[in-house]
Order: C-alpha cells, then structure tokens, then sequence
C-alpha cells in the first residue's frame, strides 16, 4: 500500500490499477490447500462461491480505507493452469463454463452491490483459449452483462496468429475489450 500511494501521488496522470486471484483459503477448496490442483468446493451460486466473491468486496474495501482503488479485477489467474501446474503452485482450476456461472451467479452481483465502481475481466489466461472462452462467459447474457473485457497473457503467441484468438474474438463481441495482462521475457 505505501508503494502504491507513492506511485499514485507522483503520477501526473490517475493510475488505473487491477487486481488478479491465485487462489482462495485452503478451506474452500476441494484440495484443502491453497496449492496445487483444485477447484473451488461445490458450484456457483453456493456458500464457497458467494464467500469466495465476497473475498473480493473484502480486499477493495480494505484498499479503499487507503484511498487506493482499483479500475479492475480479473476473476481468476490462470484459470486453466490449475488443471496442471506444479504442485507448490497456488491456483483454482476453473473451466469457461464454471467461471461464467462464477461470474454470472456469484461475483458480478457481489461487485455490482458493492460501493465499488471495479470492472470485472474474464479469462486472465493464455489466448489460446480464445475465442471459445468468450463464447462460453460472453454468450451467456447475464454473465456478459457483469463483465467489461477480457484479460489475456502472451506466452503462447507464437502458436496462435492474432486473428484466430484476438481478431475473431474481437468480431464475436466488440463491446468487450481485450487487453494484455501478463506477459515476461525468457518463457519459450
């Protein structure tokens, strides 16, 4: 927090911050532990999945008694990762169709009750799962209504030429933006 503010106090123009997930307590998961592979426990719309959303009111609440605020935040890091990573790694596995009930049911109503003017992003993840992961969330009416755009990494770009994910994505739902969130040097 005093980073933030510092950075936000010598910028000379408004800083627009996110926030992403790597995963929820231990206890709500279905590993019952914060790393490795799991999922959230149960489904959308239960107690795991309106805590888990409320988790998210909690932390801007907690941000914004420091006058620090967030344009955005994405609903899950690396959704997909989950279904493989290491297993010291901390993530949920969510597939399209969870993260729209996710979405739909549980974190765009908690985000739309709160004080909080946040836009919500959806997939946080490679582009290769473009556009099919936008059809699954987006195509949903209620779900698409909650979100503003789509997070997306780069690692994999090489594989998929920018037409087949961003340009057919783009064309599918032009209302939604699409931006990079994460990305390093020395991965592939």
């Amino acid at each position: 927090i005093p980073l933030l503010r510092r950075s936000l106090a010598m910028s000379k123009r408004p800083l627009l911050l996110f926030a992403s997930p790597w995963t929820a307590p231990a206890w709500m998961r279905s590993n019952g532990d914060v790393r490795g592979k799991g999922t959230l426990k149960g489904k959308a719309g239960d107690k795991y999945h309106k805590t888990w959303a409320n988790y998210f009111i909690k932390f801007l609440d907690a941000y914004a008694k420091h006058n620090v605020t967030f344009w955005a935040v994405t609903a899950q890091n690396e959704p997909l990762a989950g279904l493989f990573t290491p297993p010291q790694a901390p993530t949920i596995a969510f597939t399209a169709a969870q993260q729209r009930d996710f979405i739909a049911q549980d974190l765009g109503p908690a985000l739309a009750r709160s004080p909080h003017r946040t836009r919500l992003l959806m997939l946080d993840d490679q582009r290769i799962h473009l556009p099919h992961w936008a059809k699954v969330v987006l195509g949903n009416a209620t779900a698409a209504r909650y979100v503003a755009g789509l997070a997306v990494h780069w690692y994999l770009d090489a594989i998929v030429p920018p037409s087949c994910s961003l340009e057919a994505t783009h064309k599918l739902f032009p209302d939604h933006f699409l931006l990079y969130t994460e990305a390093c040097t020395g991965f592939f």
